[in-house]
């Protein structure tokens, strides 16, 4: 009883003295994880900025379990199963890349316009927020939308600098984030440079762009070797696991093994092929 009361006692000591021996930490701000902010950026990049990671995942779940259904009623066969439930979980993830390209293509074209309607502007005496906001009229069509939410930010804040930077994370483009953070700095320290400074800015995007063009034009012919290489394959595999005997030939050891090593080596070409084709991407570097 006695080391019962003494084991109590210790241990309202302990209670007592834990305010000093370990004091209450203010637990951090959760920090989004790498591919949570990975998922971020595709989705801003593409245009679906207005999807979450959470619905996104929801997405590829929801593909992979119904690719994977496909599969298992059409043939049968566990593995084609499990290889179509990988290929539905990465087809919303294709979309999106593939989306985000032609979005970057569309607008690569436009930026040199945006340039030299803000030196018109700015020429004709307009203020450098009056000049951003006009181009919600006067910009192409594939960011005017863009454009026009700055406006409206920068009727409802009256603040430029927080309604730029608002518009180059919907832009998302590193032309785009030049051009802001150029704009910007004329903002924020004047100088009588900016027409110079943007007429060269277009200039350069313009060049760029044809040469871009050209090259992407020239290569074209390997991305579309590398699609009907990895596709024709499988759509005779799907062919002969039809009928009975091929799906009973394939539902082997061996014919397991043989589709694991055939699903391989698809990747590993397809991969190949597409980084032999596939030109370099400028970074963002002002984010």
């Amino acid at each position: 009883m006695t080391a019962l009361w003494a084991i109590c006692f210790a241990a309202g000591v302990l209670c007592i003295a834990s305010v000093w021996l370990w004091p209450r930490r203010d637990e951090p701000a959760p920090v989004v994880s790498r591919p949570e902010s990975a998922m971020r950026t595709l989705l801003a990049e593409a245009g679906a900025s207005v999807l979450s990671p959470g619905a996104l995942t929801i997405i590829v779940t929801t593909c992979a379990f119904v690719a994977a259904s496909a599969a298992w009623i059409l043939t049968r066969l566990p593995v084609l199963a499990v290889l179509a439930l990988v290929a539905g979980a990465v087809a919303p993830f294709s979309v999106l890349r593939a989306r985000r390209a032609r979005r970057q293509q569309e607008r690569r074209s436009v930026w040199p316009d945006v340039c030299d309607l803000l030196v018109a502007s700015v020429r004709a005496g307009q203020s450098l927020p009056d000049g951003v906001a006009a181009l919600a009229d006067l910009a192409p069509s594939p960011v005017r939308a863009d454009f026009r939410q700055f406006r409206a930010d920068l009727a409802a804040s009256g603040h430029f600098d927080s309604a730029v930077l608002a518009l180059k994370e919907r832009l998302a483009d590193p032309t785009a984030d030049r051009i802001v953070e150029t704009l910007r700095m004329a903002r924020q320290v004047g100088g009588t440079e900016l027409p110079s400074v943007l007429r060269s800015l277009s200039t350069a995007v313009r060049a760029e762009a044809a040469v871009r063009g050209e090259v992407t034009a020239r290569q074209s012919w390997i991305r579309g070797a590398a699609v009907v290489g990895v596709v024709a394959p499988w759509v005779i595999l799907g062919l002969l696991v039809a009928r009975p005997e091929g799906a009973a030939a394939y539902s082997t050891p061996m014919g397991v093994l043989l589709i694991a090593a055939a699903a391989g080596v698809s990747f590993v070409a397809y991969r190949l092929m597409m980084r032999i084709g596939r030109l370099p991407e400028p970074r963002r570097w002002f984010r």
